[in-house]
């Protein structure tokens, strides 16, 4: 019997210069938001399915937003076992947030070619040893204010920038 209901599949997730050749303008806002702060929260899943939060730097290089962590931290093993995150930008030290809300999420992929890992090493000079991940984005979504409205922008890859405007 068939469906009742019908599902296209999900488009693919997008690197970070996929995002930015699709939305150039939003993907250059949201870079900068995040380089505003060094750290930033990020959220994975333990083995039994609860959320973790934990401190992390974003990095953007080769095209791509990467995520750096100590060997055999518990947020590389829960990207290791279920590669699903979120990452949000630091929110700044007061409330008024004016640079808006930022936050990515997708899939952690972790890099081992040995090429990129050198290149990354020679370029950032981190703590080593450590774990690479590349972000493969499913959502971007910002959320600022615009005089007395709320303007909620998101994009999702095989979409166009959605805005909404709220008052």
């Amino acid at each position: 019997m068939a469906s009742m209901t019908s599902s296209s599949p999900s488009p693919a997730p997008a690197s970070w210069d996929g995002f930015a050749a699709a939305q150039p303008e939003f993907a250059d806002t949201v870079r900068a938001r995040f380089r505003l702060y060094k750290h930033h929260v990020l959220a994975t899943l333990r083995k039994d399915g609860s959320p973790r939060v934990t401190g992390l730097e974003a990095d953007f290089r080769f095209g791509e937003m990467l995520l750096g962590m100590m060997p055999d931290s518990l947020k590389a093993l829960d990207l290791r076992r279920d590669a699903r995150f979120a990452l949000h930008a630091n929110p700044g030290p007061d409330a008024e947030m004016n640079d808006g809300d930022v936050r990515v999420s997708g899939r952690a992929v972790e890099i081992t070619d040995p090429e990129v890992i050198a290149r990354f090493i020679a370029e950032a000079t981190p703590p080593e040893p450590f774990h690479l991940f590349r972000a493969e984005l499913t959502e971007v979504v910002r959320i600022g204010l615009d005089n007395d409205e709320l303007v909620i922008q998101s994009w999702r890859p095989g979409r166009p920038l959605r805005t909404v405007r709220r008052k």
